[in-house]
């Protein structure tokens, strides 16, 4: 029995032993530390890679927004971008808010994109059964350059914008913007001549002298395409039954047209023409508050050049500010306003399929008219201006750079 406390002495006292032991008792926690931590390194990896994944997703979906292009178009953007970028959609999932939900930047023209992946364990299994969540998050929005008075959306027509004839206009405060791709997008001649900030087009220009900018000092091509500011303005709902025409006109559906002479007053409201033109004749004297005519069904305006109209469209409200509104399925066709010096039609002309041609000496109130058309052509003496909040006519933005700014 002696000589086994004997052996123990020897090996507690035993230099070689001692090592033998403390590096047998520390070589697991050893691995073990370097196991967690290699695992930690990866999470901190994963987690660099998915923030570079989503401020791309984030910057090409605000550019994406930027191009007017829908909600879904701008997630599908984000998407396919994040993924491109090395974010695995199998291990989690992405969101996507316009205007974002959270944070500094809740406006309509910023994106807020949200990855998560959630991470398998390699060693700390041992620990934890459960996957390791990542989340990033990045917002990207666009500036404006400024604001438009008359915005042509055609993608592709030649002279999407074309101010001829012996005219003369004023864009006070305001520019003048045409979404077309066509090298002569936007046309001004024939003795006409255009004064305004700046103007600016996704194509280019054929212009002589006639036109004049105050803040650029030549017109901006290759710009990028400008938002529809009343994409979503939905159809009024149309009522079944057909209203009669009167001196004392009220809200309704016309169903042949509506033909206005003399003098008539307009009630505040929506109304439908429908099955016929909207024509405003050259004996006419039109009065109305808080109006909107939403054209349908094949009807187009046609305004006589000797016709008197003092129209506003409505200050809040659905149609907040669109005084005239084409149906946007309708097929394409020219839309002709004239009207005395003395005129005013205060309001958006919302012509989205459809040309609009301006050719009196009219606008609105305090320059309040604005004009949103397939195609604009212009041949008139007025003046406009973009400070027209009172009157509840939206913006037309103009898209400038895209930045990320979270």
């Amino acid at each position: 029995m002696g000589w086994m406390w004997r052996s123990l002495r020897r090996l507690v006292s035993a230099r070689e032993g001692n090592v033998a032991m403390i590096a047998g008792l520390v070589t697991p926690m050893i691995v073990g530390f370097c196991g967690l931590g290699g695992e930690t390194a990866y999470w901190y990896f994963r987690q660099r890679d998915m923030q570079g994944a989503v401020d791309s997703a984030a910057y090409n979906a605000a550019v994406s927004l930027r191009a007017g292009d829908s909600s879904s178009t701008v997630s599908t953007t984000a998407t396919s971008t994040a993924t491109s970028s090395g974010w695995r959609s199998t291990l989690g999932t992405i969101t996507v808010h316009t205007p974002p939900t959270s944070g500094t930047h809740q406006t309509s023209r910023a994106v807020e994109v949200i990855l998560t992946e959630n991470e398998p364990r390699y060693f700390t299994s041992l620990f934890n059964t459960g996957t390791v969540p990542i989340t990033t998050r990045a917002v990207a929005t666009y500036n404006d350059l400024g604001y438009a008075c008359m915005l042509a959306l055609d993608k592709s027509k030649s002279g999407a914008i074309t101010f001829w004839g012996n005219t003369t206009s004023t864009f006070s405060s305001c520019n003048v913007y045409s979404d077309s791709i066509s090298s002569s997008s936007f046309k001004v001649g024939g003795s006409a001549n255009a004064t305004m900030p700046c103007a600016l087009s996704v194509g280019g220009f054929s212009v002589d002298s006639g036109l004049h900018l105050n803040s650029c000092s030549a017109p901006i091509g290759n710009a990028p395409p400008a938002t529809d500011p009343y994409a979503s303005l939905p159809a009024p709902t149309i009522p079944a039954s057909c209203s009669s025409v009167s001196s004392s006109l009220s809200p309704g559906k016309y169903c042949s047209g509506l033909s206005l002479s003399g003098s008539v007053t307009l009630a505040p409201g929506v109304y439908v023409v429908t099955g016929g033109d909207l024509k405003i004749n050259a004996n006419a004297n039109l009065t109305g508050s808080g109006v909107t005519f939403y054209l349908t069904g094949g009807a187009t305006v046609q305004m006589n050049g000797n016709a008197s109209v003092n129209l506003t469209a409505p200050t809040s409200g659905t149609y907040s500010g669109v005084l005239m509104y084409g149906d946007r399925t309708q097929a394409w066709a020219s839309n002709k306003i004239n009207g005395t010096a003395s005129s005013l039609m205060t309001g958006a002309i919302y012509f989205p399929s459809q040309e609009v041609q301006l050719l009196g000496n009219f606008s609105g109130s305090g320059g309040c008219m604005q004009v949103v058309a397939d195609n604009i052509y212009y041949s008139g003496n007025s003046t406009f201006s973009t400070d027209c909040a009172s009157h509840g006519i939206s913006n037309v933005g103009e898209p400038g750079s895209v930045a990320l700014v979270e």
